[in-house]
């Protein structure tokens, strides 16, 4: 099969929408297979923007601070797919893009690397109190003291979470000498030495240095409360590049004020500007050996062109061959190529019958099928139909009617 012929849908009427700035590896990839209506803005949009702007794009692309919520997928009546160019899929409203039968993707382990060396990074910093040293220096203030500074090697580090970047933490950790507990709420095979610990509790109170690395649900929010700082070994130091709801800010700037805690490193917040240049405020302003950074923990060429790479080939997969491996709406499917017939996405809604209802119609207007492939989840079921090249029309027109059917495209 031509490169040319790879969907039935000409690639120059397919719109891409790409939001946050996103790499320009994305861009080119696109305009590499053909596609060359590729649009990219350097922030996110308001919602109302948002759904103006979504209006006949096939696919957008976004990081973390674009929302799409369910006012956004009821408005984009042609998108077929959403490429969260992130870790996170937080920033998009899952049931409601699942029940449009909207594919959604992210790059869940293309920043972990630069992510864990920062962890890493930030632990010396902080456990050397370098901050303060720096800031004496730049205010012309000679201040050569051991005090309060200490190595890393021979400290214990506490990860709560356990998953691609807590366990690349671990392993970049001992090596300097490290010891490395954990704490996962999912039983974790640890790498290296590492110990997991029965709890959180356990976790805080014999760590020198505790990372976080859980997502943001309802369980996690304020994971780390006044409680539970309180538990903390004296003395200790927190690092916070994960998710902006899971520490109580408040809490921690008392912690920090009353001496509990010798020191922190925030990336995440519980609020965060809308764009770059926009005021920004925390309780952790201006406190001793604090290091605030705007939300950039992964945030390094090498991983914005690896993230744009991962996501975009997913992307491209799935608008070119049906491939939904990743995908966290449609259900998973991962395709052999066909030749010699048209193949055809079904997406409905998962209830008794769709199938049998699919198959009787094209077997009663004799149209073969040469392939299919079906998986569902608890909302939606995702039918991949190759048939006969001549008749491929004609199915797609009969699958569109079927009761329960959400999308149907021809892909080639």
């Amino acid at each position: 099969m031509s490169k040319e012929a790879l969907t039935s849908y000409p690639k120059e009427k397919i719109n891409i929408l790409f939001l946050e700035n996103i790499s320009e590896k994305a861009v080119q990839l696109f305009k590499q297979n053909g596609y060359t209506n590729v649009k990219k803005l350097a922030g996110a949009l308001s919602e109302d923007d948002l759904i103006e702007a979504i209006k006949d794009v096939h696919l957008i692309g976004i990081r973390s601070k674009t929302q799409i919520t369910p006012r956004v997928l009821e408005a984009a009546n042609k998108l077929q797919a959403i490429g969260c160019f992130c870790i996170g899929v937080n920033q998009v409203n899952l049931k409601a893009a699942t029940k449009h039968g909207v594919t959604v993707f992210n790059a869940p382990y293309s920043n972990t690397r630069s992510v864990a060396e920062l962890i890493v990074g930030l632990s010396i910093v902080l456990i050397r109190r370098i901050i303060d040293k720096n800031k004496s220096a730049h205010e012309g203030i000679w201040n050569k003291d051991a005090k309060g500074s200490f190595e890393l090697r021979g400290k214990t580090l506490g990860l709560i979470g356990y998953g691609n970047i807590g366990s690349q933490v671990s392993v970049l950790a001992e090596s300097l000498g490290m010891k490395v507990i954990f704490f996962d709420t999912e039983t974790k095979l640890p790498l290296g030495n590492a110990n997991s610990v029965a709890s959180m509790e356990e976790l805080v109170a014999n760590a020198d240095i505790v990372s976080l690395h859980v997502p943001e649900t309802k369980q996690t929010k304020n994971l780390i409360n006044e409680a539970v700082l309180a538990q903390f070994k004296k003395g200790a130091i927190l690092i916070n590049y994960a998710r902006g709801e899971v520490v109580d800010i408040d809490a921690l700037a008392k912690a920090l004020q009353s001496g509990a805690l010798s020191g922190a490193a925030i990336d995440v917040f519980p609020w965060e500007p809308e764009k770059n240049g926009d005021a920004f405020t925390t309780p952790l302003q201006g406190l001793k050996n604090v290091i605030l950074t705007p939300h950039i923990g992964g945030s390094t060429e090498e991983a914005q062109e690896n993230i744009g790479e991962d996501v975009s080939s997913k992307l491209l997969y799935f608008l070119e061959k049906g491939i939904t491996s990743g995908s966290h709406t449609v259900p998973a499917i991962n395709l052999p190529p066909v030749d010699g017939a048209h193949r055809i996405l079904h997406i409905h809604d998962n209830v008794p019958g769709v199938l049998s209802a699919i198959n009787t119609e094209l077997s009663k207007h004799e149209i073969n099928i040469v392939g299919q492939y079906l998986k569902t989840n608890e909302e939606i079921g995702y039918v991949v139909l190759d048939v006969d090249k001549k008749l491929s029309k004609q199915a797609a027109e009969l699958l569109k009617n079927i009761k329960h059917t959400i999308k149907v495209r021809i892909l080639y």
